[in-house]
């Protein structure tokens, strides 16, 4: 094992070798290569608690499909990196084309060497050696608190969004033209029981659009929404190519003079949508029509620019500081109207 797996967070994304790796054997130079023992049930088992899956592979492309085909394993792989290129290389094209962090991914692979070379030039990426691979399972950052309905349907939610962006390179017009004939539906409401493990799921896996930084378990969550004192609120996004799932969460602490956004955070797949400020002009809507300040609580770190960038568009303004916390504001005077693309429906 080349990097320790007591890591801060959970490992999002799984980068699979293929040669004495996933198989026994060297596809182009033995006459048959045979499925090492145990991994079709690691995959699956991965694949059933949402943890995403892909390739690194030095080899002959088409070869290599048509092999996993063979092995009824091709489609659970994303965006498979099968070439000649630096190990280091196609993990990196992997987390770019699947919109996550480079240091949620690890890599399983035989030789030393890919796993050094990885490992220098992504010191964030976890390296196991292919004799751990029945490990896997047992592994703390391989197993997530709550297994839910959207980790269940990760990886048809990336297959619906690998034929979006292929719809879209088709489509001829402009980004917003593309996205009016997506017929996107956003759904706000406050948080009910079946939604708390998405939310701490959510919690836990969203760094990069994360106000805070901040996370809640799922019995810290149960308390928000049972508590007249606070709002929680989830999000959901769909489209004519299927459903995103749960993609945002929102926490508010309501005072009776201020309320104070204890968190926000928006997935990272629905970046490219232009959904980013919806939930955030909801509950400055919602203040409005209360009558209070609202207040935002806000970490900056290297990681959540976007989610800057955001609060100060919606015309939030640093008014003090607690502790590492920035506190910003708005006065609510201008309060953006939903894209005229999409429908949002509150409830």
């Amino acid at each position: 094992m080349t990097a320790s797996v007591d890591r801060p967070g959970p490992v999002k994304c799984l980068v699979w070798d293929l040669d004495d790796t996933l198989w026994d054997g060297v596809l182009l130079e033995d006459r048959e290569v045979t499925l090492r023992p145990g991994v079709a049930e690691v995959i699956r088992v991965l694949d059933e608690r949402g943890i995403l899956q892909s390739i690194a592979s030095k080899n002959h492309s088409e070869t290599a499909i048509e092999q996993l085909e063979r092995f009824g394993l091709r489609d659970y792989f994303l965006v498979p990196q099968i070439c000649w290129s630096p190990k280091s290389e196609s993990v990196a094209a992997i987390a770019e084309s699947l919109n996550i962090g480079i240091d949620t991914l690890a890599l399983i692979d035989d030789q030393s060497f890919e796993r050094e070379e990885v490992a220098f030039s992504h010191p964030g990426v976890l390296c196991l050696d292919a004799g751990d691979v029945s490990r896997i399972p047992e592994m703390p950052v391989f197993t997530p608190r709550f297994v839910t309905d959207d980790s269940r349907n990760r990886r048809s939610m990336y297959l619906g969004a690998e034929l979006r962006d292929a719809a879209e390179r088709e489509f001829g017009g402009t980004s917003d033209d593309f996205l009016a004939t997506l017929d996107m539906t956003f759904t706000i409401s406050t948080a009910g029981e079946a939604d708390l493990r998405r939310a701490e799921e959510l919690s836990v896996r969203t760094n990069q659009l994360n106000s805070t930084g901040i996370t809640y378990s799922y019995e810290e969550l149960r308390g928000f929404a049972r508590s007249p004192g606070h709002l929680l609120l989830v999000a959901g996004l769909e489209d004519r190519f299927g459903s995103y799932g749960k993609i945002g969460l929102g926490l508010v602490e309501r005072g009776a003079e201020i309320w104070t956004l204890k968190l926000l955070l928006m997935s990272c797949r629905v970046m490219s949508r232009g959904v980013g400020t919806v939930l955030l002009n909801h509950i400055m809507r919602l203040a409005r029509e209360a009558g209070v300040r609202l207040q935002a609580e806000f970490l900056p770190n290297d990681r959540n620019r976007v989610m800057f960038v955001t609060y100060r568009f919606a015309g939030f303004q640093e008014v003090g500081t607690r502790g590492d916390l920035q506190i910003l504001e708005s006065d609510l005077s201008r309060i953006q109207d939903p894209p005229a693309y999409l429908t949002v429906r509150t409830g």
